[in-house]
């Protein structure tokens, strides 16, 4: 069980009971909301370590809600809507929102995507320290910028490092070739994004039994790459 407080703000209730469910079993407290007022209130009386947000909800919309409470904290939001359009996703994101999924939506990755954000919102120096443990043996200490496999140290450049400990850190998470330029290296980073590819097919070479068939990075055509283990 951990401290975690997670502010569900969803007007059908059968789907915030879902989203509760999954998320209690997780160990995460959970506080709902089924309006805009409601869930400022809520924020505000409460502490809360991160929003999964509808958009289209009474009294006040969602949008208002996430720049209300951007304004006054930098806890993470996932934005849950069937807004689908690239121009909404776009918009949620300036507002201040971390990230955004459409409805219909699995519950294991909204799972998925909220440890991720937990991860990189609160992390320390102990969580640092920790290795990223996967199947096969792979192990990757961020703190000390080394991987191995079976015990066995595997050689990665600097960039290489960056790679997979970006996509080893939000597991089960989509990143397109940009997200990854973005996370990896930041926004100055010169790079071509098709350079992503080769670093991939190289770092494949190194930690997969078979790089033609992947069980760590696997590609999802037209959008990006995924890690699973």
């Amino acid at each position: 069980m951990n401290n975690q407080t997670i502010l569900v703000v969803e007007d059908e209730k059968n789907i915030s009971d879902v989203i509760k469910a999954y998320l209690k079993k997780e160990g995460y407290m959970i506080i709902t909301a089924f309006n805009g007022e409601e869930a400022l209130e809520k924020f505000k009386s409460n502490h809360i370590d991160m929003v999964i947000l509808d958009l289209m909800i009474p009294k006040i919309p969602g949008e208002q809600v996430c720049s209300s409470i951007r304004n006054i904290s930098d806890v993470p939001i996932i934005m849950l809507t069937a807004k689908s359009e690239l121009e909404d996703k776009i918009e949620g994101l300036n507002i201040g929102a971390d990230d955004y999924m459409i409805k219909p939506f699995s519950p294991r990755e909204l799972i998925s995507r909220v440890k991720a954000l937990m991860r990189r919102a609160y992390k320390d120096s102990s969580t640092l320290a920790e290795k990223l443990r996967f199947k096969g043996e792979l192990e990757i200490d961020i703190d000390r910028l080394l991987v191995t496999k079976s015990g066995k140290t595997i050689d990665l450049t600097a960039n290489e490092f960056k790679i997979l400990s970006t996509l080893a850190s939000n597991p089960e998470i989509v990143l397109t070739r940009e997200q990854l330029i973005q996370k990896a290296f930041g926004m100055d980073y010169e790079g071509f994004d098709r350079t992503i590819d080769t670093h991939i097919k190289n770092i494949r070479q190194k930690i997969e039994e078979n790089p033609k068939s992947p069980e760590y990075i696997v590609t999802v055509y037209g959008m990006g790459y995924k890690f699973q283990g």
